[in-house]
């Protein structure tokens, strides 16, 4: 194609992906906006420049429709073209020039520019950029909004500060040049002309100063309730499966219905003063127009001007009024998109809220031990969770959490990934605090499986791989066998054909059964082969045939690793070298199996009153 280098040069002046120190922008909108614009300051000056051109070039289209008019007015029709090209050829060919070639090349460069650059390249580099950066808040982050939401605001950061740059130099920018010029030109036939222009352009000026700031401040008010609708949505669909199953619809309509009312109570004050906008610019431009044409034909009935200025002046008038009231109209988009900038800096911009301190390097694991100095945490609570634990965990020991509902057994695993940061104490692996290295390097030196296992909606090899993106097919089929995963793995088959490792097991792995789910996400364990391993109800989803299938590969697992595993079904865990018996975020006891059933203490009454190795509802109640 003859056009592709030139396509592909404009598609690659900006770079979506560029590397970054850090991805925060501030927070203001202002320097919200200008973070980014200037990222591609390159391409927006070209814009500036190109739209101040086309604007340009649309006035002295009608200049030359005037000068057209005065030419054949004063030439004698029986000379015929000849006639016509002798005396006016030049002015002709300098019209034909602007008009077939000059105009052409502009509008297009300027497409290219706005379509080509602007559009691919800066609106995703917005996104990007706002996702890489609010993808490394902490859980509490996410834990506290709705997905949905967060969603909605930093795909819609790109959106609207790419849809409102774009807005601003071709409307705004296009209408100031093309406004100076009309003042210009006019003012060559008579100057009253371009004061009556002026005094146009003054009272839209009134009028944009009395509306903007109102429409802007309701802008803002619709767009936090567009996303606060689209969260509650989102939430209805993601657990869509519990409100069938209780049920639930008639709530769940009443719930999102008030979401709409809010929406629509947010929105009406915003459409109201854009009518009211609408109204008073058309009042306004309808005695303008008619002024300034009753004053050209007075000065043509005096002789002062030419039929050609007359209908050059009107031309240019009736084109402002058509392009004031585009950019009134465009004041909905503009003032839309800036309440949206500022809808999405609000949370795009927040500070991360757990990061890695400066200098932290990466942890470096030996022995793999670990030792809770005098821990507190309390998630921000006065209550704490973990109240000044102390706990030492030995290179290669495998230890049991015990405790009933709430007695910080999670927190506990939370605050050894660190997902959050302590109230007071310290954590070591090794003898390094885990607040010094990266979070990064951390997590990589723990692998973890959890009692409620969601997956990405991806392939099957796509979950395995996460726990070592380097290895291959053979290799996660091998994990998988030893998860005894790979049997209904290999019958696999998804709605577009795809089996096997390439199966997609659809949001959250919702395809796959609990058990399935579960054996993924051992199957990911074993691939990770982390020197330390977190159990946490590792197999509470699984059938007792595939637990006990599974169990000595679970075995295999821990052979020389330190574990940490939590089971409310005890019989999973009495083999383990010690158990910790936790209460109210506090050790109660601490022993082995053996020891703590002759101490007679919480875990021997657990375990004499569980019913098929299970702590029971009652015990979790007291």
């Amino acid at each position: 194609m003859i056009f592709r280098p030139l396509l592909d040069l404009f598609e690659g002046w900006i770079d979506p992906f560029v590397q970054r120190s850090t991805y925060r922008p501030p927070r203001s909108t202002a320097h919200f906006l200008w973070h980014y614009v200037s990222q591609a300051r390159g391409a927006f000056a070209a814009m500036l420049a190109l739209g101040g051109l086309v604007a340009l070039l649309e006035a002295a289209l009608f200049y030359f429709v005037g000068r057209l008019v005065d030419v054949l007015d004063a030439a004698d029709p029986d000379a015929g073209w000849d006639g016509l090209i002798a005396s006016h050829g030049q002015t002709l060919a300098f019209m034909l020039f602007v008009v077939v070639l000059a105009r052409f090349v502009v509008v297009t460069v300027a497409a290219l520019v706005e379509e080509q650059t602007v559009v691919p390249g800066f609106y995703n580099m917005v996104r990007w950029q706002a996702h890489a950066h609010v993808s490394r808040q902490n859980l509490a982050f996410f834990q506290n909004d709705f997905t949905g939401r967060i969603v909605t605001k930093v795909w819609s950061s790109g959106q609207a500060t790419g849809d409102f740059m774009v807005s601003l130099l071709q409307v705004v920018w296009f209408i100031m040049i093309y406004t100076a010029t009309t003042m210009a030109l006019v003012a060559q036939l008579d100057w009253r002309l371009s004061a009556l222009v002026l005094v146009w352009i003054v009272v839209f000026g009134f009028l944009a100063r009395f509306f903007v700031p109102r429409i802007r401040r309701h802008a803002r008010a619709s767009a936090e309730a567009s996303a606060m609708l689209s969260g509650r949505i989102t939430d209805s669909y993601s657990n869509i499966q519990t409100l069938k199953l209780y049920a639930r619809e008639a709530d769940n309509d009443r719930y999102i219905r008030e979401g709409f009312d809010q929406f629509i109570a947010a929105i009406l004050p915003f459409t109201r003063h854009l009518t009211g906008v609408r109204a008073a610019l058309a009042a306004l431009s309808g005695m303008m127009i008619a002024v300034i044409a009753g004053f050209s034909i007075n000065l043509w009935l005096a002789g002062a001007i030419s039929v050609g200025s007359v209908a050059f002046t009107l031309s240019l008038v009736l084109r402002l009024n058509m392009l004031l009231g585009r950019m009134m109209t465009q004041l909905n988009s503009l003032m839309r998109n800036l309440g949206t900038v500022q809808n999405s800096a609000d949370l795009v911009a927040r500070p991360i809220g757990l990061s890695d301190r400066e200098g932290a390097g990466a942890l470096k694991v030996t022995n793999a031990s670990i030792r809770f100095e005098r821990v507190s945490f309390g998630y921000g609570s006065k209550l704490p969770v973990i109240d000044d634990l102390s706990l030492s965990i030995g290179p290669g020991e495998k230890l049991g959490l015990v405790g009933r509902s709430g007695a910080g057994k999670s927190t506990f695993v939370n605050l050894l990934l660190r997902f959050y940061d302590l109230e007071s104490g310290r954590i070591e692996i090794d003898g390094q605090n885990i607040a010094d290295v990266s979070q990064e390097s951390l997590r990589q030196a723990i692998g973890m499986v959890t009692q409620d296992t969601s997956l990405l909606h991806r392939s099957i090899r796509e979950n395995i791989v996460f726990g070592r993106p380097d290895a291959d097919d053979a290799e996660i089929l091998e994990a998988a066998r030893r998860a005894e995963a790979l049997d209904f793995i290999q019958g696999l088959s998804d709605q577009r054909g795809r089996s096997g490792l390439d199966a997609h097991v659809g949001d959250r792995g919702v395809k796959l059964s609990g058990g399935q789910r579960q054996r993924i996400a051992i199957a990911r364990v074993m691939l990770k082969n982390a020197p330390i391993l977190v159990l946490d109800e590792a197999t509470s989803a699984l059938d007792s045939e595939v637990e006990a299938a599974i169990q000595a590969n679970l075995d295999e697992l821990m052979r020389g690793k330190t574990v940490i595993a939590i089971a409310h079904r005890l019989s999973t865990i009495a083999r383990m070298d010690r158990l910790v018996v936790m209460d109210n975020g506090r050790i109660l006891e601490l022993g082995s199996h053996a020891q703590l059933i002759a101490r007679g203490g919480l875990y021997a009454d657990l375990w004499a009153r569980q019913s098929g190795g299970f702590i029971g509802v009652d015990e979790a109640a007291e």
